[in-house]
């Protein structure tokens, strides 16, 4: 793991190590530079040594001196592409570095070497002969990779906050993208905030000729659910086994490190699956195992995770999180943030990572394992949202959806009530709305009234509608499968766990974002991963030998936290609005919430992850007494004006 930047044009040697000096924390073992003056070519490096620690250096050249990449990320295929290059006639100069296999890839297969690679990955290659770089993200977009353009500028970095570090980098919000991140919770490639910026989206490349200093993008490869019925031919049971050895096989190629390994365990099946798969190749004793646990009972999964840690026999690591820990991490790690983030989840993943790294320097996670499996609770919710959006009139589903917003607000974790206002709320749009609306911090409707020039719901949602109508299936949990793994999955889930990993220089690695493992599941048909109401069909049964049964038929708890009753108990903060927006409307926000009687727990975490991100905070006083009882009428207006709409 490490930390990329550089330019091209405008700029100096302060503005290349400003640049590095903000990505420090991915790379905490060191630094190097590369500046060409004449050609303006400024490249800089922060090192997280994880593979061959004394070869690894970067930049890292070709033989002659005029080919560079800096890399960051793994390539778990390196070993088999050092020997097909080798045998093409390369010279490497390292024992086992995967970054040399780049420099040499790119020399004997130009564009098409992204497309050869196993692993995560984000890199720049300097070609001085063709004078241009060429950048590259993996598949998934597990690494990120940022890029700026100006008059007479073309800028990278392994997060936002690099560019921010140059002077030339224009650094104004762009309101579209800032709405569009309060209608996914996330803001979705290519949107990077910033109006001349943008994020290289998963399973791209780009291409910069330094003549024209205009950026081609071009996609190498994209997650398409492909059934392929003959599968189902061969049965049940030897699908599920060829699943557990691609999963063996992918956990194997993640254990590969120089320095110390662990695992992240909830106890759910997807981090009990990988730690299953690893104990087939290293002894249960020599793995350490973490875990997060919450002092509120409806959020821990902290006995379940204990309790696969003793029935495998690792050497398991307990923390718990509770409000305090909280309070003192959101300035920390949403301060941090280089993009806003509405997954309040960043908070004990940020913990989990940080109580890891002080025994590892590598973890692998179950990420990946709710997307290629139909894991999400939506999944359960399509047959029945596709009943009702076909018998229910709208004046009727009106009707219900004012009567769920009178339900009392429940503090706990995915309560009926949250479910069924998010459920009813998705579907006052057309289907291909429904997940992002499921997802949305606001709704459309509600967007238009904090923004004072919105977007209609089409542009809000233009990303997940071009994924929606390209499914060649037609099917509908493929379509939502496709949704959550091309959308939600890349710049939400990853891009939490690389954020909350590197802040404390953690490398992360998904297993189940496996080449092989991924282009097996998605030739599956969609009944063998969710089947009359189970989700994760198959690899329930792949594991079915090797995990206790109790973690098969737990339901899915997810990695959530208290924020209904924590942001009613945060201490005061100051309001200050984001561009374009109402701070009128977002204080009533605040108050409802505070007040107990509006269930915001989504805009309101995005709102601060937001503010806190541009350097502001955004949580009115807490209101008390009187004026608690005083909101309530107001509020009660509020809504009834909403509901008769």
């Amino acid at each position: 793991m490490c930390g990329i930047v550089g330019f091209v044009g405008a700029g100096d040697e302060h503005a290349l190590r400003a640049m590095a000096a903000a990505v420090a924390h991915r790379g905490p073992d060191g630094e190097s530079f590369h500046i060409e003056r004449a050609e303006r070519v400024f490249l800089g490096h922060r090192r997280l040594a994880v593979l061959d620690i004394a070869g690894g250096a970067q930049p890292m050249w070709n033989e002659d001196g005029t080919v560079a990449v800096l890399f960051n990320g793994e390539i778990y295929n390196h070993a088999d592409l050092r020997v097909e290059l080798q045998a093409r006639g390369h010279r490497f100069r390292s024992n086992h570095s995967d970054t040399e296999v780049l420099v040499h890839g790119y020399e004997e297969w130009g564009h098409g070497l992204p497309g050869r690679l196993n692993g995560m990955f984000a890199f720049a290659v300097y070609d001085g002969p063709r004078r241009r770089f060429f950048l590259a993200r993996d598949r998934f977009g597990e690494k990120p990779l940022y890029y700026a353009t100006g008059p007479d500028l073309f800028a990278f970095g392994s997060e936002l906050g690099a560019l921010a570090a140059h002077p030339m980098v224009d650094r104004s919000i762009d309101q579209a993208s800032l709405q569009k991140y309060f209608a996914y919770g996330f803001l979705p490639a290519p949107l990077a905030l910033y109006r001349r910026s943008r994020k290289l989206p998963g399973g791209c490349h780009l291409t910069l000729d330094f003549a024209t200093r205009t950026p081609t993008v071009a996609r190498y490869w994209q997650f398409l659910v492909e059934p392929d019925e003959r599968l189902t031919a061969r049965g049940e049971a030897d699908l599920a086994d060829e699943l557990a050895e691609h999963l063996v096989r992918a956990t194997g190629r993640r254990l590969e490190a120089d320095v110390p390994l662990g695992l992240f365990l909830s106890g759910g099946v997807d981090s009990s699956s990988v730690l299953a798969a690893a104990t087939r190749q290293r002894a249960p004793a020599e793995i350490d195992t973490f875990t997060i646990g919450f002092n509120e009972p409806s959020y821990d999964e902290s006995a379940q995770a204990e309790s696969v840690a003793r029935f495998f026999g690792t050497r398991h690591h307990q923390q718990t999180l509770d409000l305090r820990t909280c309070e003192a991490l959101i300035d920390s790690v949403l301060g941090r943030l280089d993009e806003p983030l509405g997954d309040a989840s960043i908070l004990p993943t940020h913990l989990l990572c940080a109580f890891a790294r002080r025994r590892v320097t590598v973890a692998l996670s179950g990420d990946g394992g709710d997307e290629m499996f139909a894991g999400y609770d939506p999944f359960r919710a399509l047959g029945p949202a596709r009943l009702y959006n076909a018998l229910v009139p709208t004046g009727l589903h009106r009707l219900f959806l004012r009567m769920a917003n009178l339900l009392p607000v429940s503090h706990a974790n995915m309560s009926f009530d949250f479910k069924l206002r998010r459920a009813l709320t998705g579907l006052s749009y057309g289907t291909a709305m429904w997940n992002p609306v499921w997802l949305s911090p606001l709704e459309p409707a509600r967007i238009a009234e904090l923004f004072d020039q919105p977007l209609a719901p089409e542009e809000l949602y233009s990303e997940a509608l071009a994924v929606w109508h390209a499914n060649r299936t037609g099917n509908l949990v493929d379509r939502t499968l496709e949704f959550y793994t091309n959308l939600y999955l890349q710049d939400d889930i990853l891009t939490k766990t690389d954020r909350a990993a590197m802040m404390v220089s953690l490398e992360a690695r998904a297993v189940f974002l496996d080449n092989d493992l991924v282009d097996f599941c998605r030739r599956l048909p969609h009944r063998m991963k969710y089947r009359r109401g189970e989700r994760k069909y198959l690899l329930r049964k792949a594991m079915a030998r090797l995990l206790p049964r109790a973690v098969l038929e737990r339901p899915k708890k997810g990695f959530g936290i208290p924020i209904v009753d924590w942001l009613r108990r945060l201490p005061q903060f100051t309001a200050e609005p984001l561009p374009g927006a109402s701070s009128e409307w977002v204080a009533a926000r605040w108050q409802a919430h505070r007040a107990g009687v509006a269930d915001e727990r989504l805009f309101l975490w995005s709102w601060l992850s937001a503010s806190k991100m541009l350097g502001r905070d955004a949580c009115p006083p807490p209101l008390e007494g009187t004026a608690r009882a005083a909101l309530a009428p107001h509020v009660d207006a509020a809504a009834r004006r909403w509901w008769g709409r």
